[in-house]
């Protein structure tokens, strides 16, 4: 979508339809209030009327609740309600006039965020496509120091876009191998970015007990996806690790048929970290980062791993598999292992991981455990600029006494049917060593949070949270 910003009046703006927002108390631009039904014009929040003045494109005016409430994420949703409209009303330019706000340059972030991600649309695999044009183009009426902040905006959230692409192509065609291709094109665009991906025969060599068992049952063969981004500057290396199961059935451990199509999104961890890296190299950041996502299907068939079976994991701990279907934190060991020896001085993984953060946070809040008190606040102040949220869960001894094997030094499967999410972060954390670390278990947040810039599939949720976590580390 081409993004930009203008000065000058409202009625000389050029696009099929404006927007204005309206808060309680107070009034429409002049050149508006004077409109048929302007007077009717509704400020609570989300409320929509459509205007139509003289010498002016159709106005929509939306309602954005109390001043003083106004934040970033009601701006998103305003936006978002815009972007829907103009959908309607068959609309392909949008411009909005930028609200007052507490930061401006926060507002027409936020307008530019709403606007690019409740536009996305995926229709590849369809053999007639929408017939309504879609959203081309959305213009802010803004003063002209704020070009900066709307760029990064509509990187950030293209990225995000193409997350949900991944996510949403299915597993036939996004396999292993394509999220493989995929961070191999990331790193063609840009001469600070190399990528290195190991096959079978490397992970072997290499000892990656993990994904090389969690893999043995189907036929596409595994990929660690390693993508170095050069910035400078002279922050510690970043290291960002994603969870890329392309699909998940459980494995032995069979999973409910009801709903197992999702799980083509259980690589929604490697969708966010491989587009982060995309966006981090589109802006430019002064930060080295060392992106590491293990790719594997989880298939069950004559040559899978079975519950009791023990493996050893890259950093030589061996790990009982007492559930096939906890294969994530598998995977994840030997990334986070191999991400630390690679150089990265700070850890975020970032996972579809457990069941059981949904139903302990529901859709609104991201699982958070790290083990350092100043990267976790990072992650949930970036979270809250961002919108994505994280609520940090603690972590205890008697959690990792959880995950003790009883033949190996691990169990994939807590003793107990307790706290899965924390006994799941408390695993990871022994193959983190004594580097500061922090896991985001995204298993509600991927997809179905119901936002309105979102909707309820496939969302891209963390790569605005990762941008703004390394702008904030930069």
């Amino acid at each position: 979508m081409k993004v930009g910003v203008e000065q000058g009046e409202l009625k000389d703006v050029g696009a099929d339809l404006l927007v204005v927002g309206l808060s309680k108390g107070a009034e429409l631009p002049a050149e508006i209030d004077a409109a048929a039904g302007a007077d009717e014009a509704k400020a609570g929040f989300k409320k929509l009327s459509l205007l139509r003045p003289d010498g002016f494109p159709p106005t929509l005016v939306v309602g954005l609740g109390d001043r003083e409430e106004l934040d970033a994420e009601k701006l998103r949703v305003a936006a978002a309600l815009a972007a829907k409209e103009a959908k309607r009303l068959g609309a392909a330019s949008l411009a909005w006039a930028l609200p007052e706000s507490r930061d401006d340059a926060a507002a027409a972030a936020a307008l530019v965020t709403g606007t690019v991600l409740a536009a996305y649309r995926f229709d590849r695999f369809k053999s007639e496509t929408d017939e309504e044009a879609p959203l081309e183009s959305l213009t802010l009426l803004s003063p002209a120091g704020l070009a900066d902040a709307v760029e990064t905006a509509r990187i950030v959230a293209e990225a995000q876009n193409r997350a949900r692409d991944l996510q949403n192509t299915p597993a036939n065609v996004a396999t292993p191998s394509f999220l493989a291709a995929r961070a191999e094109e990331i790193a063609a665009g840009s001469a600070s970015l190399s990528v290195d991906v190991l096959g079978r025969r490397e992970l072997e060599e290499k000892g990656m007990g993990g994904i090389l068992a969690v893999s043995q049952g189907g036929p596409e063969e595994p990929k660690m996806i390693v993508l170095r981004y050069s910035g400078g500057g002279s922050a510690p290396i970043l290291g960002l690790i994603g969870k890329g199961v392309t699909f998940d059935t459980g494995g032995i451990s069979l999973k409910p048929g009801a709903g197992m199509q999702e799980m083509k999104m259980d690589m929604s961890g490697a969708a966010a970290v491989l587009e982060t890296v995309a966006a981090i190299a589109e802006l430019g950041l002064p930060l080295d980062v060392v992106a590491v996502c293990p790719a594997t299907e989880n298939m069950p068939s004559g040559k899978a791993i079975k519950p009791g079976d023990v493996i050893t994991q890259y950093n030589g701990k061996t790990v009982e598999v007492n559930n096939t279907d906890a294969e994530g934190r598998l995977i994840l060991a030997d990334a986070l292992a191999y991400a630390a020896e690679l150089g990265a001085e700070r850890l975020v993984d970032i996972a579809t991981l457990t069941g059981a953060v949904e139903v302990a946070l529901g859709s609104t809040y991201a699982g958070l455990v790290a083990n350092d008190d100043e990267l976790a606040a990072a992650v949930t102040r970036a979270g809250e600029a961002t919108g994505e949220l994280a609520w940090r869960l603690p972590l205890h001894p008697e959690y990792k006494e959880l995950m003790q094997g009883t033949v190996a030094d691990l169990s994939n499967l807590g003793k107990k049917r307790k706290a899965g999410t924390i006994t799941a972060a408390s695993f990871l954390e022994e193959f983190v060593g004594e580097l500061p670390w922090a896991h985001l278990d995204i298993a509600g947040s991927a997809w179905d949070i119901g936002r309105e810039y979102v909707g309820n599939g496939a969302n891209g949720f963390g790569v605005r949270l990762l941008v703004a976590l390394a702008q904030s580390h930069a």
